[in-house]
């Protein structure tokens, strides 16, 4: 089995992740927390994303920080996590000033996974405030947990032949200034290491082996019908960098790049999503081209700790990554 990436999300200084379950069936949510609130972008690239306050990140509106970020499961039912967040972060009296309200902003992403287990099971607001009061500043679990929980990968023939997906993270640190990414991998397609192996992704017919879902179209085996927003794989980079509201946004572009490195193929069934969060606490005024390198790196590095880290279930069956090694 591949070793996991070193690093996470958290050694960037600051920031706070937690996870939590839905009681029930495999689904949750995770939350990247940032109380005092820093400087956030997006870039919504997928064809079918799920999405909550992404237009308030636009460079040219007047909101310049958020509080949390947020990655859950559920689909769009999903996005009710986000409302547990904000209640956690305004009893403690995080948030916009508004006039005599403080109102927390919390930007959040979804993804599909109602096809694990009983699907009227979602992560709702009491999901999303037990994720922020499990949040601490260590590296947060990796593989079947939070958002990751019920996330799938290989689904080009069909989720009866896909395989377990998760959630990873990892960083990278360039003289004084830290990249690091939260991702929540739940792709149509494979899961590729560096040298384009198939770690985890769509399963031959008997199941026992991986068959490498871009190279089966190219050989004309078709995929199953897939459906819009099946799958959605999402995700937080954040550094420590100083950078401006417009350069968050580009830095959260940039990040998709770690998606093409390490997931094949891309698909218009994919709603990918990337937040990117910038602290500032090293002084440092970023430079863009540099930290997109890093962002993009940190990206596909997360990936691949996903799913090597992630455990197969047992309904539907969905074997994980360490299962097929053996």
């Amino acid at each position: 089995m591949q070793a996991l990436a070193p690093g996470s999300i958290t050694d960037v200084a600051g920031l706070l992740v937690g996870h939590a379950a839905a009681a029930g069936r495999p689904t949750g949510c995770t939350v990247v927390l940032c109380p005092q609130g820093v400087v956030c972008g997006a870039a919504v690239r997928g064809g079918a994303p799920g999405t909550r306050e992404t237009d308030l990140l636009r460079p040219e509106n007047t909101v310049d920080a958020v509080h949390a970020v947020l990655l859950t499961g559920g689909s769009a039912f999903g996005l009710d996590a986000a409302g547990g967040v904000m209640c956690w972060l305004e009893e403690r009296g995080h948030g916009l000033r508004v006039g005599p309200a403080c109102v927390p902003i919390v930007p959040a992403a979804v993804l599909f996974d109602l096809w694990v287990g009983d699907g009227r099971i979602r992560p709702g607001a009491e999901t999303g405030h037990a994720a922020c009061t499990a949040a601490a500043a260590s590296p947060p679990a990796q593989g079947s947990a939070g958002a990751g929980l019920g996330a799938t990968v290989g689904k080009l023939h069909g989720i009866e032949r896909a395989m377990k997906g998760g959630i990873g993270t990892a960083s990278l640190k360039l003289g004084a200034v830290t990249v690091g990414a939260l991702v929540a991998v739940n792709a149509v397609g494979d899961v590729l290491d560096e040298a384009g192996r198939v770690i985890a992704g769509a399963r031959s017919e008997d199941g026992r082996s991986t068959v490498g879902s871009t190279a089966a179209l190219l050989a004309g085996a078709g995929p199953s019908r897939l459906m819009a927003g099946m799958a959605t794989t999402i995700g937080v980079v954040a550094t420590d960098a100083l950078l401006t509201k417009a350069q968050a946004t580009q830095l959260a572009a940039l990040a998709h790049h770690g998606l093409a490195r390490s997931v094949s193929p891309l698909t218009v069934h994919d709603g990918d999503a990337f937040f990117a969060l910038a602290t500032g606490g090293s002084g440092l005024v970023g430079e863009l081209s540099t930290l997109g390198v890093l962002a993009a790196e940190a990206v596909a590095r997360a990936i691949r700790n996903a799913v090597v880290a992630a455990t197969g279930l047992a309904q539907p069956p969905l074997p994980a990554a360490r299962d097929l090694a053996r």
